[in-house]
């Protein structure tokens, strides 16, 4: 039962089995493991607030989006995709309302994603290969250092069985985007091997006939294989290389077609290539401590192209991480090291050239005080040098955090969390991004940005009848980011400052879950959020923040035959930079797959379907086609689309 309550937090888990009575059924779902807290703990006893999303929903949303896990992060509760561009579709991901650099992605405990990177990852993350995604709000910085300030998410791999798997997708859409991918692994003796390729194109679509593309032409592939080694019974390795190459060219579609003249010149065009050596060791000490290390070499080599500017440059990123897991009757430790080193070399000239150096210590213990309290508490002590070619600086951050676990009875319990953070100081964030890193300085005698936040949260869950059962989440959060890095113009060139104000996001999140004999569910999420930026003057609301969100779906299900789902989604008004006040506006989405064969299935999506688009309201694009400006962007571009196709079990 308390998995439930759990797992209905991200209200989209599912039931793998019709027959299995009640009490079976929850025992079974209490025993999902959370990797982010690297306690081989169960959901059910980490103090630590954690949010999943399962391999069931994950594969209903690569039936969306097969290409990345974008769609998967827009319908979840408290989290929010950002389009940085209205022509190549490049986006980021906020939690709790702020920037995205505030949040960690990483792709089984390897942080890869961030810098130069940043505005890119959700486009690069395929759902295919994917166990579960772990989200965690708030300070995490205990485990995972700088840049946790918001939360992280975690996106975890599905690792080789005796039994194999072997998946196959092809979809296609009404808007030019084909995806073709596949996922093996499995275990043989004691060698095991997963593999995940995709291949994914699409053609420039213009849905306002205003020559300007909503979605760009591109074209990108992912070849990621791992291998796996069991030496004895106490002794295992992995060896993995990911190798991700894309290329998106959007703008005026008669550049796009080859027809540009002195009146039609504007395109953007990013081509990127992110190749990743990721290496894990873990040796079990005994029945239930272990050592393990981790470490990962990830280059990131990014080009940008528009009229009469290019930008470009490769960063490279360096991880290692050694820990020490021992549990004794009541108690787990972990203790462990943690260095990382990031660079980035500017291609055509050294203007932006930054490198940083971390090394950290970390200490988290997690107590059983009795059956109904745990209590979890960290410290985590960084050191890091960062420099460009500006500036030198040296800093050193002791971040404590406490979290507890209280189980009342059956039926309700609560979580509490606070910690704090910080985020060295970064030229690559999603206001740059929109501007092609043009006339962008170098960073001057700037500070790390320092946070303190926590979250509570209390769940219920209940059977309303012997077939119908209720849960409810609520969850508050608050975040306070000291010296908040700004962007400032003088009219000519952008630079950065250390504002004297800081930024306070805080707010609340409601998830309901209803299911009925396990056939029909339905889900009703709300966000509330309250973030403003204290250092500015008059209207002091983050931009392009939705102060009131809504997400429901509506899931009918026969396992292993049909499902079908309706989904719908309020967003409220947000304000842009320049201080106007959108509308707000609802959206509807339909899908619905059916198994043939027993090892294949047969899926379509409606997405959007009521049309929803930012060009229903205003220009998107404006000015001559050969100098065009953009406005900020608050919702979908390419509105109603239709995709459908096959999928394979083998």
């Amino acid at each position: 039962m308390w998995s439930l309550l759990l797992l209905c937090i991200y209200g989209r888990a599912q039931v793998k089995n019709d027959t299995i009575p009640k009490e079976k059924e929850a025992e079974e779902l209490e025993e999902i493991t959370i990797q982010s807290t690297r306690t081989s703990r169960t959901i059910r006893n980490t103090p630590t607030r954690i949010e999943t999303i399962d391999a069931e929903e994950l594969e209903e949303k690569s039936n969306m989006k097969p290409s990345n896990v974008s769609m998967l992060l827009h319908e979840s509760t408290g989290l929010q995709v950002q389009q940085t561009s209205a022509t190549s579709g490049n986006a980021s991901i906020r939690v709790q309302g702020l920037d995205g650099r505030y949040t960690q992605l990483l792709k089984d405990g390897y942080s890869n994603f961030g810098n130069f990177a940043s505005g890119l990852s959700i486009l690069e993350i395929p759902p295919l290969d994917l166990k579960q995604v772990e989200v965690i709000k708030g300070p995490s910085s205990t485990l995972f250092g700088g840049g946790a300030i918001a939360g992280v998410i975690n996106f975890i791999s599905k690792t080789p069985t005796e039994k194999g798997e072997h998946n196959f997708i092809f979809n296609q859409s009404n808007i030019g985007q084909t995806n073709i991918g596949g996922y093996s692994s499995q275990r043989i003796g004691k060698w095991g091997y997963a593999i995940l390729a995709t291949l994914n194109f699409q053609n420039a679509y213009d849905v306002d006939k205003d020559d300007f593309s909503e979605t760009p032409k591109s074209k990108n592939y992912t070849i990621n294989p791992r291998f796996f080694y069991e030496l004895n019974e106490t002794t295992r390795f992995m060896l993995g290389n990911s190798f991700t190459q894309s290329n998106m060219k959007g703008g005026d579609m008669n550049v796009l077609r080859g027809n540009a003249d002195n009146n039609h010149t504007y395109f953007e065009k990013n081509e990127t290539k992110r190749n990743t050596t990721t290496f894990e060791f873990d040796k079990k000490t005994t029945d239930r401590n272990s050592f393990k290390l981790k470490q990962s070499l990830s280059f990131f080599d990014r080009k940008i192209n528009i009229p009469n500017y290019e930008f470009s440059g490769l960063n490279t990123n360096a991880f290692t991480d050694a820990s020490y897991l021992w549990v004794t009757d009541k108690s787990t430790f972990i203790a462990g090291i943690n260095l990382v080193y990031d660079h980035f070399e500017q291609g055509t000239v050294s203007n932006l050239n930054a490198k940083s150096f971390t090394n950290g210590a970390y200490l988290q213990h997690t107590w059983d005080i009795s059956e109904f309290i745990k209590l979890e508490n960290g410290l985590r002590i960084d050191n890091v040098k960062y420099s460009n070619i500006n500036f030198s600086k040296n800093q050193s951050f002791v971040l404590p955090k406490i979290s507890a676990l209280f189980k009342f009875d059956s039926n309700w319990s609560s979580r509490i969390g606070a910690g704090l953070g910080y985020k060295i100081p970064t030229v690559f964030t999603e206001q740059t991004e929109t501007l092609q890193y043009q006339n962008v300085l170098a960073l001057n005698e700037v500070q790390a940005e320092k946070s303190i936040g926590g979250t509570a949260d209390v769940n219920f869950k209940t059977y309303l009848l012997d077939d119908f059962t209720m849960s409810i989440n609520q969850m508050f959060f608050v975040t306070q980011i000291d010296k908040p890095l700004v962007l400032e113009n003088n009219g000519t060139d952008s630079y950065f400052i250390n504002a004297s104000k800081a930024i306070i996001s805080h707010g609340f999140e409601t998830n309901l879950k209803f299911i009925y004999k396990e056939d029909f569910k339905y889900f009703v999420g709300y966000t509330f959020t309250d973030a403003r930026a204290n250092y500015l003057d008059g209207q002091k609301f983050l931009p392009l923040l939705p102060k009131n969100k809504v997400n429901m779906a509506l899931i009918y299900e026969k396992e292993n035959n049909f499902k079908m789902g309706l989904e719908g989604y309020f967003t409220d008004t947000q304000f842009l930079y320049n201080g106007i006040q959108t509308p707000s506006f609802w959206e509807f989405g339909f899908m619905a797959e059916k198994t043939i064969f027993k090892k294949m299935a047969l899926f379509i999506n409606f997405e959007n379907f009521t049309d929803v688009r930012q060009s229903n309201y205003e220009k998107v694009a404006n000015g001559p086609h050969n100098a065009p400006t953009f406005n900020d962007i608050w919702t979908h571009t390419e509105g109603f689309t239709i995709n459908g196709g096959v999928k394979l079990k083998l």
